[in-house]
């Protein structure tokens, strides 16, 4: 793999004298990031047996092709690690395995045949639907015995302790138990996916970040907000996005008097009430081991990130694997175009690029290893704007990194 970092550094550098960067540094800051997704996760899914032949043939194919290219096969990538994982959860958990191959189709008509017997046939009536999801039936496990299955099953698992960073403020830190190779899927970042156009809604708008450590971005505009959803559970339960939302609390934060300019920004800037907007709630898997991003540190002074963050859309059809996506989305699901002017972001009426998309997803975040694992702290690179105030304990990984991002 020293070859392959030695390789993928060069590239870099050349990448950084490129006039674009002065143009559009953002962009070019998120084209680098997934180029080293591209070059971990293809290596990774070459297995254990990919020789430095094979290495060179990867980075042949990220010098050619272009940047769309590359984000379907990162895609592809993560897809299909998080395939295996959810086949691996469903063989730990379900009761059976005839569950597992039981297609969506025959286990309502199952339900529906079942809930038409017996009285209510009798009376000539029903009972109302019920609205929310039903929980199918799990072994009864609890997360510290599913998650050393998993570690049988994958190879590693995540554990919660403290960290080993020398900062009062470092608290839990993330860890993993067992062993992964570069560009495997170390965690999933869990929480309520909220896009710009519900941006009001999270708590504490505009001032979201005072108290909530636990909000992530995406470049493309995407907030996550993992708090509601802490270190996770101990069953499998419907997830709704409105008792959590409560729960979380959306308290306003306002500054300054009523008059002239103050007075707009608060109406503007004020958290929107949750109502009609939330979508209805998923079933999902709170024992999930993996679900555990948002507790990853960033390193200290000294030393390098070991995971990078990477964009993942996950495809809605998939429905054998939902139950282990740790996230729901703020909203009805529909993709609103969103324009920025100046602080605030406003819907955009403008026509369509014409590409048609079949495939619902959402937008979500995983944890890739950037080099090979073991027993070790998970180190994430947070890359604070240096445009503002930063923490005591934040020591920069790369400054110009840091810049391009939050240019």
């Amino acid at each position: 793999m020293a070859f392959l970092f030695q390789k993928f550094q060069e590239f870099v550098r050349t990448l950084a004298k490129s006039p674009t960067f002065a143009r559009d540094p953002r962009h070019i800051q998120f084209e680098a990031d997934m180029n080293r997704l591209f070059l971990y996760t293809s290596y990774n899914r070459l297995g254990r047996d990919a020789d430095e032949t094979d290495a060179e043939e990867i980075i042949n194919m990220a010098g050619k092709a272009s940047l769309a290219d590359q984000q379907k096969q990162v895609q592809e990538n993560i897809h299909t690690q998080l395939k295996t994982l959810c086949k691996g959860m469903d063989e730990i958990l379900l009761p059976d395995t005839t569950s597992i191959n039981e297609s969506p189709e025959s286990t309502l008509q199952r339900k529906t045949a079942l809930s038409r017997s017996g009285l209510g046939l009798a009376v000539g009536r029903m009972s109302p639907p019920n609205k929310r999801p039903d929980v199918p039936d799990t072994k009864p496990l609890k997360r510290t015995e599913l998650s050393q299955r998993l570690k049988n099953y994958m190879g590693y698992t995540l554990v919660l302790k403290p960290s080993q960073i020398l900062h009062e403020e470092a608290g839990q830190g993330l860890f993993i138990d067992g062993q992964a190779d570069v560009g495997a899927v170390i965690a999933l970042y869990p929480g309520i996916i909220y896009s710009p156009a519900h941006y009001r809604y999270i708590p504490g708008y505009p001032r979201v970040d005072i108290h909530n450590p636990y909000l992530i971005t995406r470049y493309d505009g995407t907030v996550i907000n993992a708090q509601p959803w802490g270190p996770g559970g101990e069953t499998r339960e419907v997830w709704d996005v409105s008792s959590v939302t409560r729960r979380s609390g959306s308290t306003p934060i306002m500054h300054g008097n009523d008059k002239g300019p103050d007075r707009i920004w608060k109406m503007l800037s004020k958290p929107l009430q949750v109502t009609r907007v939330v979508s209805g709630g998923e079933v999902l898997e709170r024992r999930n081991p993996l679900a555990l991003a948002h507790f990853a540190n960033h390193p200290p002074k000294g030393r390098v990130p070991n995971v990078m963050l990477c964009p993942y859309d996950f495809p809605l059809s998939e429905k054998d694997m939902r139950t282990y996506i740790p996230n729901v989305a703020f909203g009805s699901g529909e993709e609103v175009k969103m324009k920025r002017f100046g602080g605030f972001w406003f819907k955009s009426w403008g026509s369509s690029n014409g590409e048609a998309d079949d495939v619902c997803v959402m937008k979500t975040l995983v944890l890739v290893a950037t080099r090979a694992l073991s027993d070790e702290e998970m180190f994430l690179n947070y890359r604070l704007s240096n445009s503002k105030r930063r923490p005591s304990w934040y020591a920069p990984v790369d400054e110009e990194e840091d810049r391009r991002r939050w240019s």
